[in-house]
């Protein structure tokens, strides 16, 4: 059998072994297989808490996490490599954020409310088949965007891709493997971890002792002992409760303080579980962040502008109520962040172009680790963004048609989304936060002047650039674990081309799905960031603002700028500073989804604190990775139940939702 194997291992191609060992596989079925499993799991999960809050996380060390759990439950079978464990989870993120690169949280709901009066076009609302074509435009950009960028970014400037790496620590904790070495020639500006976990390995450059060579990888981990009973009793929990208040609403809607405050003033309390898990992973500077910005947008800017009649509409109305009118206040915010952020990304661009050129010059030996064989190839690249660029193209024109965004328009989105890219992984690898919405509304700005007046263009063009540098980012972040652990870059590059394929159809088949069974946006799924793409985009079409907002966008946009200056002026990025993404998302979110988060923040720096203390504990915090992990994947696979019961026509009890207070009343 073993040399039958051998025989089979010797006609796949070279990205399927190793290089350091042929016994040391990493493209396998079974990597690939888990990590389509998970990446639907979270595809869906990524979707529903999206249209919810607009907030999507790359999951990369929950996939690393779940494959190594799910692997351990085939005790037939070899223990996976570290090597499989990268691909699987590169698989993973590829297929599970497919919902924010294809727009589904955000492009998609915002062109289905578009009016002729103030858009001057009706709603565009895409047929299943039409939201595979969309999706097949923009899949493989970033992809094919993120493959030249790891020579530079991650071999030679050496930035510290914070999630990749702790990605990386983590999967060495789990296959009992000595700490990655972690380059100490980064940029000033780095994190060792991101933000809501402590260090999930031993010191950064401890070196490996012969005790620690000889541990064999089949041994399960002492910390992981349990690790199938924590993510048992979290997803069960949080999946029970999700299904309880399914048919009893008002278990997600607890009036804080009286029914009076939660029905006019959406002041509600929802104790899910799964928002939890998201403050868990967030980490508490994070959640912090939020609820202050949800007090100042939901307790004072919304009070106000109801009271001054700037927003005389219902507060829940994203039209002319106090909802709406805070979005403007939060977008200044985002939009301040994003500019000022990516000055010094800029400034260090160009700094890297400039070493770049006096090192070919120079002829500096080549610092690349991996054999050819191994790399993706450089006409791979070249063919791929080409015949990506004019598919797109070709597909959006017969979308949308030339009425909707002439051809050369959708050309010039994907190489400015191109340039976008470059700057959000520099960002992104120096401090863990790719400025994707910013960048978005960057390139609506740019399309303000190149097809003015046109708020379809607007939109999609804002989407096609957003989607090549959300995606090269994701994608960056896995080729830094592989780099870490010496995973197959083209072995990479496959998992990233099949679960971003495979994502295709299940995101559009997802979406269509919950626009059936509910309406999009609608209080259960109010999509935020929709309203945030067409807000700019009429703004940019007339120029008109509800009334006295241009006043509080331009002081929270100045305060914004001053805090986001005094960020970058920090020599040593602190996780302790305040986000103002964050921030603004407090605005977006009504405040039952930012309360929940904090309480999962505040578990975090308890457990931090805790683990620190107790210097024994060498697991790095997987414990609580487990937890929030069945927390979110609780309600996010129990959601699918949902959407089921609401497709057949069973709904739940309004029992104690008088007045309205409940957004997923059947009533």
């Amino acid at each position: 059998m073993a040399r039958r194997f051998a025989a089979v291992r010797r006609m796949l191609p070279p990205a399927w072994s190793n290089s350091g060992s042929n016994s040391s596989p990493e493209l396998t079925p079974r990597s690939i297989i888990l990590g389509l499993i998970i990446g639907c799991l979270l595809c869906f999960t990524n979707l529903y808490f999206g249209l919810q809050t607009g907030w999507i996380s790359m999951m990369s060390l929950q996939s690393a996490l779940l494959g190594y759990l799910l692997a351990r439950l085939i005790p037939s079978i070899s223990p996976l490599t570290p090597q499989e464990n990268v691909v699987l989870q590169t698989t993973a993120v590829a297929t599970g954020t497919m919902p924010l690169a294809a727009g589904f949280v955000g492009i998609i709901p915002a062109l289905g409310l578009l009016e002729r009066g103030p858009d001057g076009q009706d709603p565009v609302v895409l047929t299943w088949a039409s939201a595979v074509g969309w999706s097949c435009a923009v899949a493989y950009f970033g992809v094919f965007l993120a493959a030249p960028l790891r020579k530079q970014t991650i071999i030679k400037e050496k930035l510290v891709f914070p999630s990749g790496t702790a990605t990386a620590q983590l999967i060495s904790v789990m296959h009992r493997q000595p700490p990655p070495k972690i380059d100490s020639a980064s940029s000033l500006r780095r994190r060792p971890v991101p933000q809501g976990y402590t260090q999930l390995a031993a010191e950064e450059n401890a070196q490996p002792t012969a005790q620690e060579e000889q541990v064999p990888d089949d041994e399960v981990p002492v910390e992981l002992e349990n690790g199938w009973a924590l993510l048992g009793w979290s997803f069960l929990s949080s999946g029970s409760l999700t299904l309880l208040a399914y048919f009893f609403p008002i278990l997600f809607s607890i009036p804080l303080f009286g029914r009076r405050l939660a029905r006019k003033w959406l002041w509600t309390f929802s104790p899910s579980l799964s928002y939890v898990g998201q403050g868990i992973i967030m980490g508490f500077p994070t959640t912090l962040s939020m609820n202050l910005g949800m007090i100042v947008g939901w307790a004072i800017l919304s009070p106000l502008s109801k009271h001054k009649g700037w927003a005389p509409g219902p507060v829940s109305s994203m039209g002319n109520g106090a909802r709406g009118w805070i979005l403007w206040v939060a977008l200044a915010i985002m939009c301040a962040e994003a500019v000022v952020s990516l000055v010094p990304v800029i400034v260090e661009f160009a700094r890297g172009l400039q070493r770049l050129w006096h090192s070919s010059k120079n002829d500096e030996e080549d610092e690349e680790t991996e054999p050819e064989e191994r790399l993706v190839p450089t006409s791979w690249v070249l063919g791929g963004m080409a015949a990506t660029i004019l598919f797109g193209t070709i597909v959006v024109w017969m979308i949308f048609g030339a009425a909707g965004i002439r051809p050369w328009a959708t050309i010039l989105a994907f190489l400015i989304g191109s340039v976008l890219g470059l700057l959000g992984v520099r960002a992104l690898g120096e401090t863990d936060l790719n400025p994707v919405s910013g960048l978005g509304k960057l390139a609506q700005l740019a399309f303000a002047f190149l097809q003015p007046g046109n708020v379809v263009a607007n939109i999609v063009a804002g989407g096609v650039a957003e989607a090549g540098a959300q995606q090269a980012g994701d994608l960056m972040q896995d080729l830094k674990t592989g780099h870490l652990l010496h995973a197959s870059p083209r072995a990479q590059f496959y998992g990233q081309m099949i679960g971003s394929t495979l994502s295709i159809f299940v995101s559009a088949t997802a979406y269509q799905l919950y626009a059936k069974a509910y309406t999009i946006p609608s209080p259960a799924f109010p999509a935020p960031t929709a309203y945030v793409w067409l807000s700019l985009a009429r703004l940019l079409r007339n120029g008109n603002l509800p009334p006295k907002s241009g006043e509080f966008m331009l002081w929270f946009g100045v305060a914004a700028t001053i805090v986001a200056v005094a960020k970058v002026r920090v020599v040593t990025v602190d996780s302790k500073w305040a986000s103002g993404v964050a921030f603004a998302i407090g605005f977006l979110n009504t405040p039952n989804f930012s309360i929940a988060r904090l309480i999962g923040g505040l578990i975090e720096l308890w457990w931090s604190h805790r683990s620190s203390r107790r210097k024994e504990n060498k697991s790095g915090g997987v414990e609580i990775i487990i937890v929030a992990s069945g927390f979110v994947l609780g309600e996010g696979v129990i959601s699918v139940v949902g959407l089921l019961l609401k497709t057949f026509g069973i709904t739940g009890s309004c029992w104690g939702c008088g007045g309205g207070i409940c957004p997923t009343c059947p009533a």
